[in-house]
């Protein structure tokens, strides 16, 4: 019995804060019966979970709101995005309002007690005019009407994760900033509880924790929104409406409403609405959205127009072929999503340890309340409390939840603005070990556009006659070279011949029946299978080949009848983009099923280190797999069907976005633009964000070694010092903080080969 077909769903998770939450949400999905992966995104706050068809969505819904969350699916065109951003500015105004209550309620109380402290003068005014006791009942209306009402939230959702003994970050600030308040009522209104020598009051330490950690929650928010700003200008690209035919008049048609084989009328200065084959007109458009290529391309009847691209001149119809979800904007959000969505190989890490992070900081904070208690100096229940409230509050794990997915937000999101799509996230992270790059060569390399530059007729033919039943055989092939010899008979004139039985030899070339004639064309590989003769036509097969020319042998009938030559042009980056890819330490290749001496004169052009020539199309594979000797991780850039297999098989397949839709679907990586230079870029772009993700987990985890040590006392028998807990919900805020600004940094990423046109350009920093 076969395992039933996996099916994958998106949820949109609301409610998590920490890399406790995310690890919470994981198990709880992966517990779903019928749920073969669960991955959760704490940036993106949404979850991408893998099932049989029988764990239906709301089974999944149901799990999550079990642990405490809520969550619902993601349909594809359902306008989530525009929900998640509205969300996240209302939860950005919320946090603004709660944290200005939260401030306004704080500064009155820290002002009485941390400037009794430290002002002389001020203990001496508060004591005489105000009253200790009444200070300290001031304190207690301002500090509880702080945590009744801009910092509920912690106790709401922290009790309730203590109480299914789930304990997250807003289960530490609600213990260490109440235990704090608790402290202080009992100081304030049961002194006699409390040793003479421990009747002191902590409402600051509660009230700033709570305000800083808005504070932080606040800046974390308007971050979050910017490290979405790919996504949201991709979707800004979508027109609302396109003006449909409809009944002989024209109509604004909401875009959701445009349905396959409609007729669209684009006007001049007009985005294009949506994916279309243009019917009648003609115009130039401007695709820069999609190739980065700055100069508009020519469209006229019978070529494709996409939707989001820019029509600058004319105007057309275009008969309507892809919409909603299948359109080429779509999918490029798609894949851009997916990317953004992805869990890395190394958040493996940050998952083993945030799975026992919180409770490990409760069972530290409880060991160190308990030694201040034994063996700290007098008075030691209040200090064994502030030590024990530092703990818990300094060691929140919002930074560790934040470091990886941040950095692969903003660093995928820029890869898109220059033209480089991570079809699959872990992509990303594979293409910073690449040490093998491998080029397929035609369509590639070259501008897979050949002509014919030379034909040699052997004697007794006619050059033309020839060239005529060649072409003839080669009507029936899509190969390039084909096209090529095809447009060469055209253009000399030569009438279209009919061809009977045609057989393409994989590889090697191509035969068929034209005027009663056997042709047979291809490599030499071919014409001595056939046992023709080609010494008629002495080195010039080798000469054309020393130029980078591909020499293509006819036989008529079993005798060699013409030598032709086809020459495909090298794309104008391909130069340049290798040496990028030597600059970056890394070796190249070329795999092509053209003759060795074609296959040396271009690999000696661009300076390619290694060629493997000859090479038939389900032989790629095995190519790939020599060059990867050694355990070298390699990457293979092809465009054509034949492709595929090497693309799926490499450690990184790399798509020309030009190329065919089986290349794109096959690869991880696809460049939108026919640019070369996109290579290096993606390659360079990784090992920015892969430093980038490292930078903010050496931050996160060096932070916390450190400074939970720290606040619970471990400085004080030696040095006298101890870390306030105002302090550390200060330095916990900037955690987060630094975290993200630091993932923000990559917006700024610039490629030592930017395209001639970044579509968000005008979006960056200056």
């Amino acid at each position: 019995m076969t395992a039933p077909t996996l099916v994958q769903t998106e949820l949109a998770i609301e409610g998590m804060t920490c890399a406790s939450c995310v690890k919470r949400v994981e198990k709880a999905l992966s517990a779903v019966a019928g749920v073969g992966a669960a991955s959760v995104n704490l940036a993106t706050e949404s979850a991408r979970v893998e099932h049989d068809p029988a764990a239906d969505a709301q089974a999944l819904v149901a799990a999550v709101a079990r642990v405490g969350y809520t969550a619902h699916p993601i349909a594809a065109q359902d306008g989530h995005e525009a929900r998640q951003e509205q969300a996240r500015a209302d939860e950005a105004r919320s946090l603004r309002r709660a944290f200005t209550v939260a401030l306004v309620l704080t500064l009155p109380v820290f002002v009485l007690e941390m400037g009794s402290h430290i002002f002389p003068a001020m203990h001496h005014w508060v004591a005489t005019r105000l009253g200790t006791q009444n200070s300290w009942l001031l304190q207690f209306a301002l500090t509880t009407a702080v945590l009744a009402w801009p910092g509920r939230v912690f106790f709401t959702k922290g009790l309730a994760a203590l109480w299914r003994r789930a304990p997250e970050m807003n289960s530490l600030v609600a213990v260490g900033a109440g235990a704090a308040w608790a402290y202080s009522v009992a100081a304030t209104f049961a002194a006699q509880w409390l040793p003479a020598n421990a009747r002191y009051v902590y409402y600051e330490a509660a009230a700033v924790i709570v305000t800083l950690i808005l504070l932080g929650r606040m800046l974390e928010a308007r971050a979050k929104g910017r490290t979405g700003a790919a996504i949201k200008r991709l979707i800004g690209l979508q027109p609302r409406t396109a003006r449909v035919l409809r009944d002989g008049q024209a109509h604004d048609v909401p875009i959701e409403q445009v349905r396959r084989g409609e007729h669209v009328v684009v006007r001049p200065g007009e985005k294009i609405p949506i994916d279309g084959e243009i019917i009648e007109g003609s115009s130039y458009v401007d695709e820069s959205m999609l190739t980065g290529e700055p100069m508009p391309v020519e469209k006229r009847a019978g070529m494709r127009a996409t939707g989001g691209t820019l029509n600058t001149s004319g105007s057309f119809t275009l008969r309507v072929t892809h919409t909603g979800a299948d359109t080429m904007l779509a999918r490029i959000i798609h894949m851009v999503q997916t990317a953004q969505g992805a869990k890395l190989p190394i958040q493996t890490l940050v998952d083993q340890i945030t799975a026992w992070f919180v409770p490990a900081v409760m069972a530290i904070a409880l060991l160190a309340f308990a030694a201040w208690l034994a063996w700290g100096p007098s008075p030691a229940l209040p200090l064994a409390l502030v030590n024990a409230v530092a703990v818990l509050i300094i060691a929140c794990p919002c930074a560790m939840g934040l470091a990886t997915p941040t950095s692969i937000m903003v660093g995928t999101g820029r890869a898109a603005d220059l033209g480089v799509l991570f079809r699959q996230g872990d992509a990303l992270q594979a293409l910073r070990d690449v040490e093998v790059v491998a080029f397929d060569k035609t369509g590639t390399l070259t501008l897979g556009k050949p002509a014919l530059v030379g034909l040699q007729a052997a004697p007794g033919f006619d050059g033309d006659q020839v060239l005529g039943w060649l072409a003839a055989v080669q009507e029936r092939s899509e190969h390039p070279i084909a096209r090529a010899i095809v447009a060469a008979a055209r253009s000399r004139g030569l009438p279209a011949l009919p061809a009977d039985d045609f057989q393409a030899v994989t590889g090697a070339g191509v035969q068929a029946r034209v005027d009663g004639r056997r042709i047979v064309a291809g490599a030499a590989r071919l014409m001595a299978q056939h046992a023709v003769d080609l010494a008629v036509f002495g080195e010039q097969a080798a000469d054309w080949g020393a130029e980078g020319k591909t020499p293509v042998y006819v036989a008529v009938d079993g005798r060699a009848a013409a030598l032709v030559a086809v020459s495909d042009p090298l794309k104008p980056s391909a130069a340049s983009a290798i040496n990028a890819l030597h600059a970056l330490g890394i070796k190249t290749a070329m795999i092509t099923g053209d003759n060795e001496l074609t296959a040396r004169s271009v690999a000696r052009q661009l300076g390619i280190d290694e060629v493997r020539a000859e090479v038939l199309p389900d032989g790629k594979v095995a190519a790939i797999e020599a060059l990867r000797a050694g355990g070298r991780k390699l990457a293979f850039v092809g465009d054509g069907i034949n492709d595929a297999p090497a693309l799926a098989a490499s450690d990184v397949g790399i798509a020309i976005g030009t190329g065919t839709d089986v290349a794109i679907e096959a690869a991880s990586v696809v460049l939108m633009a026919d640019d070369l230079h996109g290579v290096p870029n993606a390659i360079g772009l990784s090992r920015a964000t892969l430093a980038n993700i490292r930078q903010n987990l050496f931050w996160a985890f060096a932070y916390n070694a450190a400074l939970i040590p720290l606040a619970a006392g471990a400085l004080y028998p030696a040095f006298g010092l101890q870390l306030s807990p105002i302090f550390a919900a200060g330095a916990m805020a900037l955690s987060s903080v630094f975290v993200l600004g630091n993932a923000l940094r990559l917006r700024a990423y610039r490629p030592a080969h930017p395209p001639a046109h970044s579509p968000a350009r005008e979006d960056q920093p200056s």
